[in-house]
């Protein structure tokens, strides 16, 4: 069996942005300084590509490569999570099959929003994607609409019992926690863990419910795996301080999304590649100023978290 799959999954993993040249082209060089950023970090594994990697506006080509890139730099340090969502059935059949290629033991699908909430047919799409993709594990990313299906928690405990691929679940839409306590809850003995999503915006009632980890962006997981690794020796006053730190950024970073984490990691000289082909709002200059007010003060509060200075 791949020890990636016999391993249990937990930690923060965050999920890796693409990165572009001002030309718009993707820029391997800044891929690979961005993953060892997130291993330096202290993530216990990484995801791509995912929906905060614009895995939709990407060629299979693009796709291809990136994925390469991202296994061949981790080099078996920690466990990659291979993002398998794509439109159609047969995409995610192919993006699963790339993962195998690279060793990769565990793909993330999304529910997706155009089945709405046909339990029969996420059922059936699971069932071809299991036995099509027979020796990995399945992660199923359940989140809110547009982007997902939005399955409510009852939904999702009926597909997780029926589908005993689905080994992880990772959880974002909102209200995250009750589904994971429903799914914690429910007899599902095949269903390793449950991971939080949504930015980790609710990671500590996500935690305090049962979650294994969480799969949030990557441009504060020192500041991501501190609550973790916090939460996790018992120390929750510590845990809840940590957390809210990080509350002001990832909120501004549920407006600005993709363009957020792409600003952040130039600010903090990590890596400055700003394209993004999402539609994604703008950063105006009141915005960037707000968001480097916001960086100060976490940096002056958890120096871990480092800040460019202008």
């Amino acid at each position: 069996m791949n020890a990636e799959i016999s391993t249990p999954l937990a930690g923060i993993f965050p999920v890796l942005p693409t990165l572009f040249d001002d030309g718009g082209d993707v820029d391997a060089d800044a891929m690979r300084e961005v993953v060892r950023f997130a291993l330096g970090a202290g993530a216990h594994g990484v995801v791509y590509p995912g929906v905060a990697s614009e895995y939709a506006s990407l060629s299979w080509a693009e796709r291809a490569d990136m994925t390469a890139l991202v296994t061949d730099e981790v080099a078996g340090r920690v466990p990659v999570i291979g993002g398998a969502s794509a439109a159609t059935t047969d995409e995610v059949f192919a993006a699963g099959r790339l993962a195998m290629e690279h060793g990769i033991g565990h793909v993330m699908i999304l529910a997706p929003t155009a089945l709405g909430a046909d339990l029969d047919a996420h059922r059936e799409r699971l069932t071809k994607v299991a036995a099509e993709l027979d020796g990995l594990g399945i992660m199923l990313q359940n989140a809110p609409t547009p982007i997902g299906a939005d399955l409510t928690a009852d939904a999702l405990v009926e597909l997780a019992s029926s589908c005993s691929d689905v080994t992880y679940v990772k959880e974002e839409t909102l209200p995250s926690g009750p589904a994971i306590s429903a799914l914690r809850s429910a007899d599902l003995p095949h269903l390793k863990g449950v991971f939080g999503g949504g930015g980790s915006r609710y990671l500590i009632d996500e935690l305090n419910r049962g979650a294994v980890g969480a799969l949030p962006a990557v441009e504060l997981t020192e500041l991501h795996v501190a609550i973790y690794q916090a939460h996790l020796a018992g120390n929750s006053a510590q845990a809840r301080e940590l957390y809210r730190l990080s509350l002001p950024l990832l909120t501004a970073q549920a407006l600005y999304r993709t363009r957020f984490t792409k600003y952040v990691l130039e600010r903090r000289g990590i890596v400055d590649r700003q394209h993004v082909r999402a539609d994604h709002p703008e950063l105006d200059a009141e915005a960037r100023q707000d968001i480097d007010a916001m960086l100060d003060d976490l940096h002056a509060a958890f120096p871990a978290v480092g800040r460019v200075a202008n």
